[in-house]
Formats: structure tokens, sequence, C-alpha cells
């Protein structure tokens, strides 16, 4: 009950869903995107505005909000999802930069710089979540539903589809998968999930501001995802924990953020490709032979 650690516990939780959309995207359908950030930034920005200018309920502002930003993921995917591998990549970067400008720059509506402060907190009926126990398990309950959606996905037909899109997109279009079709569709998905945890994060915290949505915030999501393990569900968990957990235990070297997140990546990379969640499960698997022998 410690609110320090129900707060983190809260992050956590809100970094898995960023991190299970964004795998369902790359681990799964093998498209990079490193503009992710905007999507989630869409979704607090959106419920944020609706609720302190126009005094919306947040329970009205969060289905805005998703259609907002499953909206703009449609119209910039349609063109964009045509490009692969950097191309893509590339895009991506460049569409969130420029929500990241427009977050800082239109101070009359967003708030600016300063950011968006009055946030109102969450209810349901005469039970207020404004409590670290409470917001926590509607942020892990949300998680928990967000994981059986995209195990579900993940086990039909789609998720066939997109597993064949991965390993070559010519091939899954040689034996009839709509391909375009399908990557705007886990496109618009994973932007949706991203809004989602915006939601939840900005009734968490009750302020915002440009910086929690820039290109770091989509490079974070990207390192969660390749460090948990591309294409596991359970990764988006362990990789979403370990970034959040790991500024909190290297507080006295914030200033090297990045440069201990590279390392961290190129360390995976280079002895656990497939991330941890692969490479701890491979690692128990030849202890467990060896024994045997």
């Amino acid at each position: 009950m410690n609110a320090y650690y129900l707060q983190l516990i809260t992050f956590i939780g809100v970094n898995t869903l960023l991190a299970l959309g964004l795998n369902m995207l790359m681990g799964y359908a093998g498209q990079i995107s490193l503009g992710h950030g905007a999507f989630y930034g869409i979704g607090a920005y959106t419920t944020a505005i609706l609720c302190v200018r126009y005094g919306f309920s947040p329970w009205i502002a969060l289905p805005c909000a998703i259609l907002l930003a499953t909206g703009v993921a449609f119209l910039i995917g349609i063109p964009m999802l045509k490009l692969s591998g950097y191309y893509l990549g590339m895009g991506t970067l460049g569409f969130g930069m420029i929500v990241a400008i427009i977050f800082r720059e239109w101070a009359g509506f967003t708030g600016g710089a300063s950011g968006f402060v009055g946030i109102p907190p969450l209810d349901l009926g005469s039970i207020s979540l404004n409590s670290g126990y409470n917001y926590a398990l509607l942020v892990w309950a949300v998680v928990v539903i967000t994981m059986l959606i995209c195990r579900r996905l993940i086990r039909s037909r789609m998720g066939r589809a997109l597993r064949s899109i991965h390993d070559s997109e010519r091939a899954a279009a040689a034996v009839g998968v709509n391909t375009q079709r399908l990557k705007l569709q886990i496109f618009v998905f994973s932007a949706g999930v991203a809004a989602l945890a915006g939601f939840l994060y900005a009734h968490f915290v009750s302020f915002i501001s440009p910086g929690s949505f820039d290109f770091l915030a989509s490079i974070r999501m990207v390192t969660m995802v390749v460090i948990g393990g591309m294409a596991s569900v359970w990764g988006a968990i362990l990789g979403a924990s370990l970034l959040t957990l790991l500024p909190e235990w290297l507080h006295a070297f914030s200033d090297f953020e990045m440069v201990i997140y590279g390392l961290i990546l190129m360390l995976v990379m280079i002895f656990m490709p497939q991330g941890l969640t692969r490479g701890i499960s491979d690692m128990l698997g030849r202890a467990k032979d060896s024994r045997g022998r």
C-alpha cells in the first residue's frame, strides 16, 4: 500500500499497454514505428482538452480520444504503410516529430511547453479512483483485458496472416493475404491501444507536457518491445517493467539515460537477439538439458 510502489505499479501497467500495442505492430506484423509517442500523446491531450476546456466526462472523452488517434492512424497509415523497413521507420519518425511540435507550439490550446494542468481524476459512480490502490487495479484490469484481446488476435487467422507478413510480405501476398489492409488494421489497433494508455496516464498524473510524448518516448516504447522480446505478449510486461524501474535504479545517472538505454539494447541484441523472454527461456532449457545428461 506504499504510495511510491503503487505509483510504480501503475506506470508499469501504462507502459505495458504501450508495449503490447507496439508489439503487435513490430513483433507480429514486422512494421517499424518510431513515432508511436504521437498516438500516446493524442490520447492524453484529447481527454485533457475535452475534460478541462469543455467540461466533458472522462468516460465520454475516452472513446473520443481513441477515435481521434485511430482516425489519424488510418489517414496516415494509408500512404505510409506502402513504405517498408527503414523508410517506414523514418516516415513514422517524421509524423511523431510533427505531432510533438504541435503539442509544444499550439500553446493556446495545448498549454504549450508549460504543459496542461488540472486534469480531473477518474471515478466509477460512488467509487473514487483517485487513490493509488484503486487506480492501479483499474490500469491492470485494462492491461489484462488488452492482453486477452492480443492473445485472441495472435491465435486467430489474422494472427497467422500477420506472422506471414513478418516473415515475407511478398510470400504472404502470393498466397492471397491482403497485406496492405492487414497492416493498416494492426497499425490502427496499435494506435488505439497507445491512446488508451495516454488516457490512463493523463488522469493519473493530472498534468501532461509535450516532453512525455516526444521522440524519446517513442524510442523507449521500441526499447521495451525489443528488450522484452518481440512477438511475445509476456515480453511486453517484462520490457515495460524493466524500462520503468531502470530510471529508478539508476537515478544518479539520469544525465546518461539514453546512453544506458542504448547500451542495454546493444547488449540484448548481441547476446539475446530474440529478447529477454526468449533468451531466458532458452537458457533455462539448456540448463535443464545439461542436468538431464
